[in-house]
């Protein structure tokens, strides 16, 4: 397996956002060009992806990690896990998350977070394998496109 940060925007990339982003939700639209290659150019943000060099060494899984600064220190956060349904059970999304934890402690974040959906068991799962805590805290979305 082959963990890697993106550094460009291709039609191999655009093919696999395209198989991985709905697996996540059907809601997400995919991002527009210009929006993947400031991502990709911010110092502050990586989009690793996995493949399997044995098969076919396509793009079978992706995460976001994105360390920024506050008043009280630096953060990490981790967005958009996601592992093709037909490469799930590999350990990839393992060697994706311990890359993001080198990316953010590299980068001299405090800590790092993320959320997940309750009803991913096998992934909430892996977090607390990987040493993160639940939190006890409310989470709270405002969703900015629907005008309110």
């Amino acid at each position: 397996m082959l963990i890697e940060r993106v550094a460009a925007v291709s039609p191999e990339l655009s093919a696999a956002l395209a198989d991985l982003i709905p697996q996540l939700s059907r809601r997400i639209a995919l991002p527009a060009q210009d929006e993947l290659s400031a991502l990709l150019k911010s110092p502050d943000a990586a989009l690793l992806v996995a493949r399997l060099p044995e098969e076919d060494n396509t793009i079978v899984g992706m995460l976001t990690v994105i360390v920024y600064r506050v008043p009280s220190g630096t953060r990490a956060v981790v967005e958009d896990v996601v592992v093709s349904e037909m490469c799930r059970r590999r350990g990839i999304a393992k060697a994706l998350m311990q890359e993001a934890i080198k990316f953010a402690r590299e980068a001299g974040a405090g800590n790092l977070s993320l959320t997940s959906n309750a009803n991913r068991v096998e992934a909430n799962l892996l977090y607390q394998r990987l040493g993160f805590h639940k939190r006890n805290t409310n989470a709270y979305f405002l969703d900015l496109t629907a005008g309110g």
